[in-house]
């Protein structure tokens, strides 16, 4: 964690790369320091936005190295959304364990990756001594100054956030967050024109009672640090 109000966590070894094109969801073929290369993708959205021939990019060493690197950010103005969700749970968890986010700061993270019902959801939370139920979404989409999920139909998006209705009406807790990783975002709404089921169900937790919350974070190429923008971005569902 670095020590700056705002500051997540510091990235070393970043190099700056050019993204040429995008090979299938998990590669993209990127020029860096003159030699062209694959990156890594960890994200299976569409990102039609940020993975565009001649857009700078930001990579890391990939630790698997069944690729050359890692392409974790692209270029957003004059600072970078992250693309990688990997990247944005990691931020997320360290928002969580350093009370940064305003309402969470009565919980801890108890377990990553639980069963509930059908699915695996990102994390169990213990809030006050209550079980919460908590499954992160990657808002990646910009539409002027919404961020916005999904980008593509997603039937997996669906059954979490149908899970996590029915543990609430059911009597349990349940809380999703969507994480908008780039900047000058004003607020965050679900994305009708590509699932309108998924908003649907959105609107069915909301009134169930499940928690539905955004957070804006984004990566700051001059000083290689990922940083929390809003703590309690503007959600309309």
């Amino acid at each position: 964690m670095s020590n700056g109000a705002n500051d997540i966590l510091r990235l070393d070894d970043v190099k700056e790369c050019i993204i040429l094109e995008r090979l299938n969801r998990f590669v993209v073929k990127i020029l860096l320091n003159g030699a062209v290369l694959r990156a890594y993708i960890c994200n299976t959205g569409r990102l039609l936005d940020y993975i565009v021939e001649g857009k700078r990019g930001f990579c890391i060493r990939h630790e698997r190295r069944k690729s050359d690197r890692r392409l974790f950010a692209v270029e957003d103005g004059d600072s970078a959304a992250i693309i990688d969700t990997h990247l944005q749970m990691r931020a997320l968890e360290g928002l969580i364990a350093s009370k940064m986010i305003s309402w969470i700061r009565s919980c801890r993270i108890l377990k990553r990756n639980v069963r509930l019902k059908n699915s695996v959801i990102d994390y169990l939370l213990d809030c006050n001594g209550e079980d919460v139920y908590l499954e992160v979404k990657s808002a990646i989409l910009r539409r002027g100054g919404y961020a916005m999920y999904p980008d593509c139909p997603s039937q997996r998006g669906r059954r979490h956030i149908r899970e996590i209705t029915e543990h609430v009406k059911d009597g349990g807790r349940g809380m999703i967050i969507f994480i908008a990783a780039m900047p000058n975002i004003e607020a965050f709404k679900p994305n009708i024109s590509a699932d309108p089921e998924m908003a649907r169900l959105l609107k069915e937790g909301v009134s169930a009672g499940v928690i539905i919350r955004a957070i804006e974070m984004h990566y700051d190429p001059k000083r290689c640090l990922v940083c929390l923008l809003n703590d309690d971005l503007r959600v309309e569902i």
